[in-house]
């Protein structure tokens, strides 16, 4: 039996890596990847895999049985990119794929939906069994302002008084493997999400106390948040879609209490407290 990981490189899939290593042999484990070069420190086999290049994907996906398929980093692409991906794991006999979608994608008002729910749709329609990993919001995306924010002297945002339901990228990863080592989840779809919900009120708290200086958390209107992440150096659209997304949060987009990522991994998700002395360091 092979596992192959898309975007093995990237941020989610070398932890996803990480983690099959500790419950599968490395000679059943594939990296696929833009450049395989890149993927030596993996420790296992690489293989040349483009999301924009469907003639050359179904012979990277020759021998593969399982397929963790993690979604692309370019929005507005990655519906064709990945139905370019289910295509050619049809053709090469992939048994079944685990995708990383979105939390409540069904029914979220962030535009990031809208793809998920087409790559979902794809999966149906292929006949390839699948399992759907619904991830919630990556605990790093805030922590990694922490920096900016303690210079600026305000955590800032437009999330108001939002429940952020959010799990470190460890937790997903270590969440795919589990999934995709045991057949009792195919067919399932999973609302995966921290087990302990904070608004960015009680974050600009916890920053302030394990460093010592007074972080408030300023709340803005969304289009002056957004102007913000632009002077500091952020694309216009990148920056606008940051901002929408803490829209979303002030909707309840991010929150979930279902608890299903502690349950599917064996263990309490990581504290948000963890996270912030992590990034403190």
């Amino acid at each position: 039996m092979k596992i192959a990981v898309t975007g093995a490189t990237g941020q989610l899939g070398s932890l996803v890596v990480e983690q099959l290593k500790k419950r599968v042999a490395s000679e059943n484990l594939v990296a696929l990847v833009r450049s395989p070069e890149k993927a030596a420190k993996l420790g296992i086999e690489a293989r040349a895999f483009d999301y924009n290049q469907p003639e050359g994907l179904s012979d990277a996906l020759n021998g593969i049985d399982r397929l963790v398929l993690i979604s692309g980093s370019e929005i507005g692409q990655r519906a064709r990119q990945h139905a370019n991906v289910i295509k050619a794991a049809k053709k090469a006999g992939v048994q079944w794929i685990v995708y990383t979608s979105l939390l409540h994608a069904d029914t979220s008002s962030l535009n990031l939906a809208g793809e998920h729910i087409a790559t979902e749709k794809a999966l149906k329609e292929s006949g390839i069994a699948h399992t759907v990993l619904r991830n919630g919001w990556y605990t790093e995306n805030y922590t990694a302002s922490i920096e900016g924010a303690l210079g600026a002297g305000a955590f800032v945002g437009s999330a108001g008084d939002g429940k952020i339901s959010s799990a470190t990228r460890a937790d997903y990863a270590e969440a795919a493997a589990v999934a995709v080592t045991d057949e009792r989840h195919k067919g399932k779809v999973y609302e995966l999400a921290g087990d302990k919900a904070y608004t960015l009120t009680d974050l600009a708290a916890e920053i302030s106390k394990q460093s010592g200086k007074d972080l408030p958390y300023n709340n803005l209107p969304e289009a002056e948040y957004a102007n913000i992440l632009k002077n500091v150096g952020l694309p216009d659209m990148f920056a606008e879609a940051i901002a929408s997304w803490d829209t979303g949060a002030s909707k309840g987009d991010l929150f979930d209490d279902s608890r299903q990522l502690s349950q599917l991994i064996g263990r309490p998700t990581t504290p948000l407290a963890d996270t912030v002395k992590a990034a403190l360091k």
